[in-house]
């Protein structure tokens, strides 16, 4: 039973900061998520909520490094998926091609 006790030492936590702690997770797990994604659009939307989650976090703890970092992750992330919308993202044929056979 210490075990819990010294691996989370301050119960009980506050409502707000188990909201904030959920949301930091839900971010985490969305960036894990949106490397498996094939579709780039979906991937892109995915980045951007995983972003606006943990750039709420790191705004909570203090941190403006990370704030920095995830907000332009987020930001970044919006406007790659605004250009696919518009059908300004566009790849070169030969990009695309060293994708789908890479010389090894």
């Amino acid at each position: 039973m210490d075990f819990i006790f010294n691996f989370i030492p301050n119960l009980p936590w506050a409502r707000l900061e188990i909201i904030i702690n959920v949301v930091a997770l839900l971010g985490a797990i969305l960036h894990i998520y949106g490397v498996f994604l094939e579709k780039e659009r979906r991937r892109d939307l995915v980045f951007v909520i995983g972003g606006l989650c943990l750039f709420v976090y790191s705004l909570w703890i203090g941190n403006k490094i990370f704030s920095l970092a995830m907000g332009g992750f987020a930001l970044a992330s919006f406007i790659e998926f605004i250009e696919i919308l518009t059908g300004r993202h566009k790849h070169d044929p030969k990009m695309t091609e060293d994708y789908k056979h890479p010389n090894l």
